[in-house]
Formats: structure tokens, C-alpha cells, sequence
């Protein structure tokens, strides 16, 4: 009973409104409340100094994007990656969400989130439906509820294929519906200091009995850990940048326009400063992004290679199905004709016969005709 009552607390929401005002609302039930919502109290969303949303209004739109990023006639699931999404499709769901919410943030935030929304999606749906010991006939049948058979084929596909079999698997957080910044916002409301990209990271990526989620984030927090004892003995030890060297010394150099664990829409220069060298690239990390280049360019070869593949075999598939109907209205003509000569032979035997009848009744009838002797 008390979690019931402590649930029932946490989703009492004061959610701020275009026009100044607030509105006192329950947390579950404002997401269906949002689709009759009246333009003039269109939520307001604030942002932090990285551009991303905050407050209690950002986990409201977390959740309205995760709801559009499901909605499969919108935002369909047989799209390879959400690059290859239409640009139609994703407009149309920004100004769904701009229907609804006045937004400081901008359109490329909301389009990335919405991104990342629907390849989540993807993988919940794949990991549930789409199960390794069973026959692609019947990965193909599982269609979960709700969704558009075709897309779920199409999808399945693709998974089935090589290229979609090597797809990577990220870093599992503990955040919930919750955005790295909401999180960094309250710790830092909380403790009254800057949270760092690790403390971020601890906190995000621990399960409830303070174990890490993974294996590359317990190496994380023991490096960390060890830097730490280091330093309380080492005074030559500089700490100011441990977060930095951490993350790059166990997960390789920051992939250019991105910074790990600050969620989306954090750049470099926002986080690092324009004069930091933490995300320029040095000998090494160019030589590096040449190769991760090279090997993307490798793959984009093999792909194409197999997507030839792909097209020659549904080309030769259809060609075997269009000569197999040939053959069957084939053998359907021949035997309608082997019918109908079958017909005739009977019609013209049954005509031999009346013919004959009727000249054995003619003789007869002349016979008859003739005076006796």
C-alpha cells in the first residue's frame, strides 16, 4: 500500500503551458490527455545549456515520442535504419509533436530522439518476436499484435540476413523514461555541484544492488576507481581530466559530433570548449577514423554486393514462378483439349450409331413395302 501511495505522489505533475500558466495533472493520464489538448496550453519545454529538454515536462515528451516512435503507420519498422526513414514520415511526426508542446529545443534534437525512440522500438519488438531457434517460415508468421504484416516481414528479412545479424549492442542504461539530462539536472539540484560525465555514468549504469550493467561498464568504474586510489597517494596524479582519459582508454576515441554518455544533442565544442583538445583527433585517432572509414566503406561494398545477390535471386524466384504457371495452364489447356476430343469422339460415335439405326429401320420399313409373293 504505501508504494501504491508513493507511485500516486510521484505522478503529480506541475507541467508549465505556452501561455505561462501551470497545470496540476496526474502523470499517467496526461498522455491521453495530450491528443485533445487545446492549442493555447500547449506544454512548455525548457532546455539546459547542451539544448536538451529538463524538468519534469522533458519526461513527458520522452514518453509522447515513445508512443509516436511505436505508431507503425506513421513511423514504419521495415526501414533498414532510421536514415533510410522518408523525411515525409519524420516531418509528420514533428509537427504532431509541435501540436502539442512548445519546444526550446530544436527540430534536430527532436528528430534524433524520435531516432533513437523507434530503433529502441526495433530491438524490443526483435528480441520478443523474433526468436533465433525457430524456422524463418516462422519468424515470419510471428507477427506481433498490432503490427502491419508486411513492414514485420520485410523487418524479419532483414534480421534474418547477414547484415542484419551484425548489429551492436550499446551500453544499457537504468535512466528509464528519464534523459541523461533530466538525471544530471537533479543530481545537480541535489548535490549542489557539476556532475561529470562518470558520475553521470555510475549513476545511470548500476542496477539497484550497485552492480554495472555490463562488463565494459564495471571496466569503466574500476578504472576509475583505481585512478582515484592513485591519486590519494599521488599528488603528481592530475584528476582534472579522468572522465576523459577513462572513457577513451577502455572504449577508444570519441566518434567526431558526439560525446558519450551526455545523451543526444551534446557536441564537442559544447561540452569540451572550442579550444580543447579532447576531441581533436591526434596521430593515432586519424589513423584510426581512416580505418573506421575504410572498414565502413568495406561494408557498404558488401552490402551492396549482397543486395545484388538479394535482387538475383527473387529475379530467378520469379522467373521459376512465372515458368511454373506457364507449365500449369500448359498441362490446364492440354487437358482441356484431351476433354474436348474426348467429347467429340463420344458425339461422333453416338451419331454412327443413330445412322446406323436409321438405316436398318429404312430397310425394314421397304421390306414392309413390298407385296407379298
Amino acid at each position: 500500500m504505501a508504494d501504491l501511495l508513493s507511485n500516486l505522489i510521484l505522478n503529480i505533475l506541475k507541467i508549465q503551458t505556452e501561455n505561462g500558466g501551470t497545470r496540476r495533472v496526474r502523470g499517467r493520464t496526461l498522455l491521453s490527455d495530450l491528443y485533445d489538448l487545446d492549442p493555447a496550453n500547449r506544454v512548455k519545454v525548457s532546455k539546459n545549456t547542451y539544448g536538451q529538454p529538463v524538468g519534469s515536462e522533458a519526461r513527458l515528451l520522452a514518453g509522447y515520442i515513445g508512443i509516436l516512435a511505436r505508431n507503425a503507420n506513421m513511423l514504419p519498422i521495415n526501414y533498414e535504419s532510421w536514415h533510410h526513414m522518408p523525411d515525409s514520415n519524420k516531418n509528420q511526426a514533428l509537427a504532431n509533436i509541435k501540436d502539442r508542446f512548445a519546444l526550446e529545443v530544436s527540430d534536430d534534437y527532436i528528430k534524433k530522439t524520435l531516432g533513437k525512440k523507434w530503433r529502441d522500438n526495433k530491438s524490443i519488438l526483435k528480441k520478443q518476436y523474433f526468436k533465433k531457434d525457430i524456422s524463418l517460415e516462422e519468424k515470419l508468421r510471428n507477427v506481433p499484435p498490432g503490427m502491419l504484416r508486411y513492414q514485420w516481414e520485410d523487418a524479419v528479412r532483414f534480421w534474418n540476413s547477414k547484415k542484419g545479424e551484425q548489429a551492436k549492442t550499446k551500453f544499457t542504461h537504468t535512466a528509464g523514461s528519464r534523459s541523461f539530462a533530466s538525471v544530471a539536472e537533479a543530481e545537480e539540484v541535489k548535490s549542489g555541484q557539476k556532475v561529470g560525465r562518470l558520475q553521470l555514468f555510475e549513476i545511470t549504469h548500476k542496477k539497484k544492488d550497485g552492480s554495472p550493467m555490463t562488463s565494459e561498464a564495471g571496466e569503466i568504474m574500476d578504472k576509475k576507481a583505481e585512478y582515484e586510489a592513485t591519486a590519494s597517494t599521488d599528488s603528481s596524479v592530475n584528476l582534472e581530466n579522468i572522465d576523459n582519459r577513462i572513457i577513451t582508454e577502455v572504449l577508444g576515441p570519441e566518434r567526431y559530433g558526439r560525446v558519450r554518455f551526455q545523451g543526444s544533442g551534446v557536441t564537442p565544442t559544447q561540452y569540451f570548449g572550442s579550444g580543447s583538445q579532447q576531441y581533436m583527433p591526434s596521430g593515432s585517432q586519424a589513423k584510426a577514423e581512416v580505418q573506421r572509414l575504410r572498414d565502413q566503406m568495406a561494408q557498404m561494398q558488401a552490402n551492396t554486393v549482397e543486395q545484388i545477390a538479394e535482387v538475383q535471386r527473387k529475379y530467378e524466384e520469379l522467373q521459376q514462378q512465372l515458368r511454373a504457371e506457364a507449365a500449369e495452364r500448359e498441362a490446364a489447356a492440354a487437358e482441356r483439349e484431351a476433354a474436348a476430343a474426348a467429347r467429340e469422339a463420344e458425339h461422333r460415335k453416338k451419331y454412327d450409331d443413330l445412322q446406323l439405326q436409321l438405316q436398318q429401320m429404312m430397310q425394314m420399313f421397304q421390306q414392309l413395302q413390298k407385296p407379298p409373293s
